[in-house]
């Protein structure tokens, strides 16, 4: 039995014999491999690029449809052709049929005067026509009688049966009958010139518009009075209302008299109103009128919208800019492509841009320049027109080079 354990206490395996013994040459190699590939990883993440960051600028077509501006200046919207529109008789307003901002058409009637004194002229011019003609068919009947009795007269003096004088008296009788038809027929044109002189008064009394268009400012009111002679006092008004022909709108400048030799007729321009700074309107020079405002020193230039626009009214205040004609463009603005003058690097007649690609990676290209123009270079080579290039320090571009865009 005793043999049996002791067997056994020598088959146990003794752990705390068997534990590893680490040695200090082991445990330091450890910690210096660690610390090692933190020093790499940091040193890859440190010496990789830092993109650059930068602004751009977009390379634009100088063709015959780019036009630079020679003068600005700033003017009103105005209506060649507009109207008080009143009657041509003093009366009393019995009826307005105009609103302000409602369109109208030439002949449309706008208003209505009283006119029961020009319906009675008119009738007594009519009783008066009647009357000539009346008067005038009586002479008639009468002259008709006496040529009778003339003829008979004649035939009797012919027989001698009636003196001379007798024949004498009929033919005066019977002239004088012709001489009152005729002053009958003279009375009866008189009357009719007159009829038709009281129909225009009546006619008068009836406000039409002389032309089509808008109208701006009502005036009038039911059982005013109006006169076309009245300086507006004691309550009688001038007119019935104000009335603008849209289709006339044009603007009236005033231009610097130092610079008005950049403006000719026929120039085209570009027109801003205030109330819509986005909108812009091609218009063309109308005329230079021949005379200056000593009080201003300017000069007034008429311009013509070429284009029609419902958003134009009059007296809105617009800021217009005179272009070059197509001759001065063809002449003296380069052809080619715009760039701004920051973004070359200049090198006699050539030079070198960096195009941002679409990696945002730099691109050198060489260029060939032309003149200047508003600050901006004038490409003749190199570029087509819509590149994004770089702008700023140029001694930090390269070939490649990583870029960021500022905000």
């Amino acid at each position: 039995m005793t043999d049996k354990s002791a067997l056994l206490d020598q088959l146990r395996i003794d752990h705390s014999a068997r534990a590893p013994q680490h040695s200090p040459w082991l445990r330091w190699a450890l910690i210096g491999a660690a610390l090692l590939v933190v020093a790499l990883a940091a040193a890859a993440f440190f010496s990789g690029e830092k993109p650059l960051e930068i602004t751009t600028a977009t390379a634009r077509a100088a063709g015959p449809g780019a036009s630079a501006s020679v003068l600005d200046a700033s003017g009103y919207v105005v209506a060649r052709r507009q109207a008080t529109v009143s009657s041509k008789v003093t009366g009393k307003v019995i009826e307005v049929l105009l609103e302000e901002g409602r369109r109208v058409e030439a002949g449309q009637v706008l208003a209505r005067i009283d006119d029961s004194n020009a319906q009675a002229q008119l009738a007594l011019a009519q009783s008066q026509l009647s009357a000539s003609r009346s008067q005038q068919v009586q002479v008639q009947v009468q002259l008709s009688e006496a040529e009778r009795q003339l003829a008979r007269t004649r035939e009797l003096a012919d027989r001698k049966l009636l003196s001379q004088q007798a024949l004498d008296t009929a033919q005066a009788n019977a002239d004088s009958l012709r001489a009152q038809l005729e002053t009958a027929r003279q009375n009866i044109g008189v009357a009719q010139r007159g009829l038709s002189v009281q129909q225009r008064a009546l006619d008068d009394t009836v406000v039409r518009a002389p032309f089509a268009g808008v109208i701006t400012v009502k005036n009038a009111q039911p059982g005013e009075m109006i006169s076309p002679l009245s300086a507006g006092g004691a309550g009688t008004r001038t007119g019935i209302g104000t009335l603008v022909d849209m289709d006339s709108l044009e603007i009236e400048v005033d231009v610097n008299e130092n610079f008005i030799n950049r403006v000719q007729p026929g120039q085209p321009a570009a027109a801003r109103l205030n109330a819509y700074p986005d909108l812009e309107i091609p218009c063309e020079v109308i005329a230079v009128i021949p005379t200056a405002d000593r009080s201003k020193a300017t000069v007034k230039v008429r311009v013509g919208f070429k284009q029609k626009d419902p958003r134009v009214l009059p007296e809105m205040g617009v800021r217009v800019a005179f272009r070059e004609s197509a001759a001065d463009k063809a002449r003296e603005q380069p052809q080619g492509v715009l760039v701004p003058a920051e973004a070359v690097q200049k090198q006699g007649d050539d030079g070198v841009v960096f195009m941002v690609r679409q990696d945002l990676t730099l691109e050198r290209r060489a260029v060939k320049l032309g003149g200047n123009s508003d600050g901006s270079i004038s490409v003749l080579g190199g570029l087509n027109g819509g590149e994004r290039l770089a702008v700023g320090d140029f001694t930090q571009f390269a070939e490649g080079k990583k870029v960021k865009l500022k905000e």
